[in-house]
């Protein structure tokens, strides 16, 4: 086991490269079990989940190689697949689900446990197996796996009742060669979604409407022969933590591979905080006052194009050290606030009302021992122990280590006082 010492660090500068998108890149590699020809996905992050997905797939029977430091993995499941996939791995990271939908396409049956991950509370996957069934699937639940079989897939019009972005992605995959097609509304919009699309498009599939609420997929009989590349998305959520630590630091840093137009709504708040954010040819520029303190805002989270959940802890660590206020109200997940009481710990001033979580900024926050309760919320205590006096002990750290590449490397360029160590 490893843990994070963090002491107040000067305000960051420099330059940060963003890494490719988890939240895109999982789904991709799930997808890629659709192909039988090799599939070389790059801008692959180094992170723990990543090296489940490494693992499952490899397990189940793909062919797999990675580079860790140039960033490129390729996959080629031209044998046979097996059609079961293992609790020990599945129930460590939510997005193994997602190989369902390729399996069920490819091979006719699947049967993969109920999905594990960060505890955010409820996270049905009923939307899901809806999907499969209006497709003409047969499932069933037994003893905590989900078993789906289907001769083959029929297209159809889905409507989800929200718009999931893992059902939308598990729907996609296993559309893409469905006979007819299929029609699926009220879906999730999120560039990650896009990135999926645009990765099934390079397959052969036949996708479009990917980012919009629907997303229509034609059904084709077989995927391309030979090699597909594609490169994943630069994560949002990782520029969004960078950006946010630059404002709890005031500091002064240049983001290189990123999407602004990914992150509009993270800008739009960062900016209503007194942050200054320019959009520049070599990426993004955040500085922030080094006299004064972010003003308090509002925050509420919602679905893409939204404030995305995913940043509300970040932005929760920026607010307890703010001027006056703030109100930050999480309508995605009900199980999101565990990083309050560790903040507290540290100092601030936060109260929980129902959903919404108010907080009176203070004038600093004090060095404890804390520990990682899930992957934002981690990221949320490195950025809070930058600039708390004293130092910050941060434990299970793994949970960091889920969806950030080597985040106390990248700090530490930038200035930060953060080193990773054993735990005794």
């Amino acid at each position: 086991m490893e843990k994070f010492l963090v002491e107040n660090s000067p305000p960051l500068q420099g330059v940060v490269r963003i890494s490719g998108s988890k939240n895109s890149v999982l789904p991709i590699l799930a997808a890629s079990l659709l192909m039988e020809n090799p599939c070389v996905i790059k801008e692959v992050p180094d992170l723990r989940d990543v090296d489940i997905m490494d693992q499952l797939l490899r397990y189940m029977g793909a062919h797999v190689s990675r580079d860790k430091e140039s960033g490129i993995f390729s996959v080629q499941s031209d044998s046979f697949l097996l059609q079961e996939a293992p609790y020990e791995l599945v129930s460590q990271m939510r997005a193994s689900f997602l190989i369902i939908g390729p399996l069920l396409a490819r091979t006719g049956r699947a049967k993969v446990p109920l999905p594990g991950g960060c505890n955010l509370g409820a996270r049905p996957i009923d939307l899901h197996l809806k999907g499969f069934q209006a497709m003409g699937a047969n499932i069933d639940i037994d003893h905590g796996y989900v078993i789906a079989k289907a001769d083959k897939l029929q297209g159809c019009n889905i409507y989800l009742d929200f718009p999931s972005v893992g059902a939308t992605e598990n729907i996609m995959t296993a559309a893409v060669t469905a006979v007819g097609q299929t029609v699926i509304e009220n879906c999730a919009v999120e560039p990650e979604i896009v990135d999926l699309a645009n990765f099934l498009n390079r397959c052969g599939g036949d996708i479009k409407g990917a980012g919009t609420d629907t997303i229509k997929i034609n059904g084709v009989a077989r995927l391309k022969s030979g090699e597909i590349s594609h490169a994943v998305i630069p994560d949002r959520i990782e520029a969004g933590t960078f950006m946010v630590g630059a404002a709890v630091t005031k500091g002064n840093i240049v983001l290189e591979n990123v999407l602004a137009d990914h992150l509009r709504p993270v800008i739009a708040k960062l900016k209503e905080a007194k942050i200054t954010v320019e959009e520049r040819e070599d990426g993004l520029h955040v500085v922030a006052d080094k006299e004064e303190r972010p003003a308090g805002i509002d925050v509420k989270t919602l679905p893409y194009p939204g404030f995305p959940t995913d940043m509300q802890a970040q932005f929760m660590a920026l607010l307890t050290q703010a001027k006056g206020t703030s109100v930050v109200t999480e309508t995605v997940f009900e199980s999101r606030f565990t990083h309050v009481g560790e903040l507290k710990r540290m100092g601030a001033d936060i109260k929980i009302e129902s959903r919404s979580a108010v907080i009176e900024g203070v004038d600093h926050l004090m060095g404890a021992q804390v520990k990682a309760t899930d992957l934002r919320a981690g990221a949320a205590l490195v950025l809070s122990a930058l600039k708390a006096q004293g130092q910050t002990e941060i434990g299970e750290i793994e949970h960091i280590d889920r969806g950030y590449e080597r985040i106390e490397e990248k700090l530490q360029k930038l200035g930060a006082n953060i080193k990773r160590i054993q735990c005794a």
